[in-house]
């Protein structure tokens, strides 16, 4: 009986101490809450003081960045017809696309060489490269075209100081810099004639006086069809480079581009016929029909340290043999077709 009494009063005492802790444990939430108001309420009473503004330096110097150099060619920019400018119906000639090329495979070349080659629009058959006359599809001018593709993004330029076999791109300002030379500091002026800045700007440049391209081709006889076929690899403007001293460098290629790429641009480009302006073909029709001539300045015929003619010892100094020698070269390649058939 004794033992019962003892557990109640144990009981008893256990409950007691569970209730004490439960109503300490709310007293602690309360005075939480009540702490909480008050801060509040003497946050919201405090007065904020107006602070003094201070001037961002590190922001005001990347306001005024140097501005960037436009990624534009300096070419004249032609104006489109607002009406049609013809009396033939001629949109659907311009939308031409090229025909494929004829698969070669390497097994059936049995015969193949790289010929490097210069055309000289000075000439007569090539008068076609200088026509100068303004449609609504830009200059007429070959080096117009190509430079109208690169500022449209429509192929993509190499640089020709590394090598002409495609393999270092150029961006469109570096083209500008090699074409119409470097930026030039223009200094701007007010109505008072205070010097208020100055702007970055490029000469424009003079279409006429790149009179030089220079075409790299691959002549190859497939013994499946047995035909000999050209075809255009590169192309690449020439330009007589003077320096500000008047230091005569030479002839200077600007740059290269993929002749298969600009296809698709010469179809839409047609070629002036001054003998029958009716009959005229796309710029891709010329290429592809060898309507031009260019004289050999290189070629992989027994030229085993790929040298150009113009190079090689004894032809250095006298450009009538190194004309001879490159029409020599066009008569090796014209009776090795030859002497594969029997008459």
């Amino acid at each position: 009986m004794k033992n019962q009494i003892w557990k109640y009063l144990l009981l008893v005492i256990f409950l007691g101490a569970f209730a004490d802790d439960a109503m300490a444990q709310k007293k602690k939430k309360a005075t939480t809450r009540k702490s909480t108001k008050r801060t509040t309420s003497t946050r919201t009473k405090t007065k904020i003081k107006p602070t003094v503004a201070t001037a961002d330096t590190i922001a005001a110097v990347a306001a005024v960045a140097a501005p960037a150099v436009e990624d534009t060619l300096p070419i004249k920019k032609v104006l489109i017809s607002l009406r049609p400018d013809e009396a033939v119906e001629t949109t659907v000639l311009r939308d031409r696309t090229p025909l494929p090329y004829e698969h070669l495979r390497a097994d059936d070349a049995v015969y193949r060489h790289k010929i490097w080659r210069e055309i000289d629009v000075r000439e007569k058959i090539n008068l076609p490269f200088r026509y100068s006359a303004d449609e609504s599809n830009g200059n007429q001018r070959f080096i117009s075209i190509l430079l109208r593709a690169i500022q449209d993004s429509a192929v993509t330029v190499f640089d020709a100081s590394i090598d002409d076999r495609f393999t270092t791109p150029m961006t469109i300002s570096q083209v500008a810099g090699k074409v119409a030379g470097d930026v030039v500091q223009v200094p701007i002026y007010d109505s008072l004639g205070n010097l208020t800045g100055t702007k970055e700007m490029r000469n424009e440049v003079n279409l006429d006086s790149i009179v030089k391209f220079h075409i790299k081709e691959e002549v190859i006889f497939d013994k499946e069809s047995s035909r000999l076929f050209w075809r255009i690899l590169g192309i690449a403007p020439v330009k007589k480079v003077v320096t500000s001293m008047g230091v005569d460098m030479g002839d200077m290629e600007l740059f290269w581009v993929y002749y298969p790429d600009m296809r698709a641009t010469f179809a839409k480009y047609e070629v002036y016929n001054g003998k029958n302006f009716g009959a005229r073909m796309s710029w891709e029709e010329l290429f592809e029909s060898r309507m031009f001539y260019g004289r050999i300045i290189k070629s992989t015929i027994d030229n085993p340290y790929d040298k150009f003619i113009k190079f090689t010892p004894g032809l250095t100094e006298n450009p009538i043999l190194q004309l001879l020698e490159g029409e020599n070269i066009k008569e090796k390649i014209f009776n090795y077709e030859q002497d594969l058939w029997s008459y």
